[in-house]
């Protein structure tokens, strides 16, 4: 099985001890392929410094619970357009169908509102948990 975490989610992994660390963990161990894209670390890399305010070293360290858990990273030219209404969504969406993924597991209510797109599932964190029990 495949997915790709919103940014969100990958946040909550690493800033509190929930669902969204407990998933984190089980792609470490190989439960699923968790695979990403440059547009979601970088987007990730930007929240961590101007929203948590990390310095360099800390946002290494921050990812690197997320690094060891991702699969493969992905360099693709699928482009998603229009879909949601934010433009940065577009882009997680498109992650998810060029890692032909079967879930984009993701917290924010516009990709969630969607419920899937092309063969990929849209869902939260709880629901994907579920799958595992």
């Amino acid at each position: 099985m495949i997915a790709v975490f919103d940014t969100n989610v990958l946040i909550a992994a690493i800033i509190t001890e929930g669902i969204c660390s407990k998933l984190l963990h089980r792609a470490r161990a190989g439960e699923f392929s968790l695979v990403s894209c440059p547009f979601i670390m970088q987007e990730l890399r930007r929240i961590l410094s101007k929203k948590f305010r990390l310095g360099q070293d800390e946002i290494t360290s921050s990812m690197e619970p997320i690094s060891e858990a991702i699969s493969k990273v992905i360099e693709h030219s699928i482009k998603v357009k229009d879909t949601c209404r934010d433009a940065a969504d577009d882009n997680i969406i498109a992650c998810a169908v060029a890692a032909k993924a079967d879930y984009l597991v993701t917290g924010d209510s516009d990709l969630l509102d969607l419920k899937s797109y092309k063969s990929v599932r849209i869902i939260t964190p709880r629901d994907f948990e579920t799958l595992f029990v």
